[in-house]
């Protein structure tokens, strides 16, 4: 460790506060650089990044185009109100809104996924005179006081101070809470448990269905066939808002512009943050259906923020996904998906028997491990433990989630890295499985 890690090291812990922490333990990784799939410390310690962060560098780290862009829209506005207009803004809007649907033309800016959800939810709210969110309990929406309860997973818990929220169960194939044995069952019976907390809540009183188009953080679970159409269906046919949450799947992870586009929906609004830009300036936002935009026409929408909008994260929008068209990057990430990643992660299951199921798609898989197969029982947190120090250990920074090793590369990964990164992996569960 040079003199300058051990310094980044000691100001980190004596000044940062970090989030979703016990701080005392922490021991951060010094990060002071990054080119593509590739971060180092002061030292000079190149590691391959196979987290993306937190799931957002889809473009990769330090990408040229859009650090100039940053760069040259600093030198001309570096700021500017969101009441007014600015070229940045409306050609990052129009940028999004052409990806979109067709009947989806507006785009309200935040600063991150969470404050997108949350002007989401209240958009849905203020539009359908109704209250309640549905969101599933394995579901991550952001750490804002509805976006947070609309949260499935424990950190909603101790921040349920928000009203008006229900939770159901989303499908699952390999943790099927419907006791189903095929992708079509779960599909059908999903549905059905969801109709029936409609019912049991009453269509009149809900507002949205809020769900992650490909959950992130609580798994990584493609939806199965025909599930994100029944819940179109059912959405519309009891006049509900279908909000999408794009926030991590978004902008080419799962090898799509949008992932709900793979199952043949149109939402009624769609979140978005991490991937438009690839986190290098804070910025998320709202893509508005037409009827929704225009019910405020003649009505003010009661919501905003000082930053909405910010000049140079709209820069970094436009030369992100104007680079990625260029580019072809999210094709890349597909066919990165198909050709390389999905099937070396098959070939990994094949051989590990800690290894209970591998899915994803594109650049978003999640490999999900176990001290029985038969069972399912989840590998305890320590072997958990040990599997991100070895991985780290061996240059490879990585996500690890409860039990499971989420593989999420930038898309712009080769497949001589996805190799580089198997071999770590398959050394590594191999170590785990002999000291168990």
């Amino acid at each position: 460790m040079t003199d300058l890690d051990a310094l980044t090291y000691e100001l980190d812990r004596s000044y940062v506060f970090h989030s979703w922490s016990a701080q005392a333990a922490l021991k951060p990784l010094v990060i002071a650089g990054g080119l593509g799939t590739k971060v180092w410390d002061h030292s000079g310690r190149t590691y391959l990044d196979f987290s993306s962060q937190l799931v957002y560098t889809n473009i990769g780290h330090q990408h040229p185009k859009v650090v100039a862009a940053i760069a040259k829209q600093a030198q001309t506005l570096a700021t500017a109100a969101p009441a007014t207009a600015n070229l940045a803004r409306g050609e990052a809007a129009k940028r999004i809104a052409e990806l979109a649907p067709p009947g989806l033309g507006k785009v309200f800016f935040t600063n991150g996924g969470a404050d997108a959800n949350e002007n989401a939810i209240r958009m849905a709210r203020l539009f359908t005179g109704r209250d309640k969110v549905l969101s599933t309990y394995r579901s991550y929406h952001g750490n804002t006081g509805a976006a947070i309860v609309s949260t499935g997973d424990w950190r909603r818990v101790p921040n349920e101070y928000a009203r008006g929220h229900v939770h159901f169960f989303g499908p699952h194939t390999y943790r099927s809470e419907f006791w189903s044995t095929s992708p079509e069952q779960e599909t059908e019976r999903a549905l059905t448990h969801l109709r029936r907390i409609i019912e049991s809540e009453g269509p009149a009183s809900i507002a949205a269905i809020l769900l992650e188009s490909v959950p992130g953080t609580a798994g990584i679970f493609p939806p199965p066939p025909g599930y994100l159409q029944g819940v179109r269906a059912l959405a519309d046919e009891f006049g509900i808002v279908y909000i999408a949450d794009e926030v991590m799947a978004g902008f080419g992870r799962t090898g799509a512009w949008f992932a709900f586009g793979q199952h043949g929906v149109v939402p009624d609004l769609i979140t978005f943050a991490k991937g438009v830009n690839s986190g290098y300036v804070p910025t998320g936002g709202v893509i508005i259906s037409d009827p929704i935009a225009h019910a405020f026409d003649e009505r003010v929408f009661p919501g905003g923020l000082t930053y909405s909008g910010h000049p140079l994260a709209m820069a970094s929008i436009v030369a992100a996904i104007d680079t990625m068209k260029e580019e072809r990057i999210v094709e890349h990430a597909a066919m990165i998906g198909t050709d390389h990643l999905g099937p070396a992660l098959a070939k990994l299951a094949d051989k590990h028997t800690i290894i209970g199921d591998v899915r994803g798609l594109g650049v978003f898989w999640a490999i999900e491990l176990v001290a029985d197969r038969g069972t399912k029982a989840p590998l305890p947190a320590a072997a958990m433990g040990r599997i991100k120090t070895e991985l780290l250990a061996r240059n490879l920074v990585s996500m690890v989630q409860d039990n499971r090793i989420h593989v999420v590369p930038p898309c712009v990964v080769t497949s001589d890295e996805i190799a580089q990164a198997i071999g770590i992996y398959d050394e590594v569960l191999s170590l785990v499985s002999q000291a168990l």
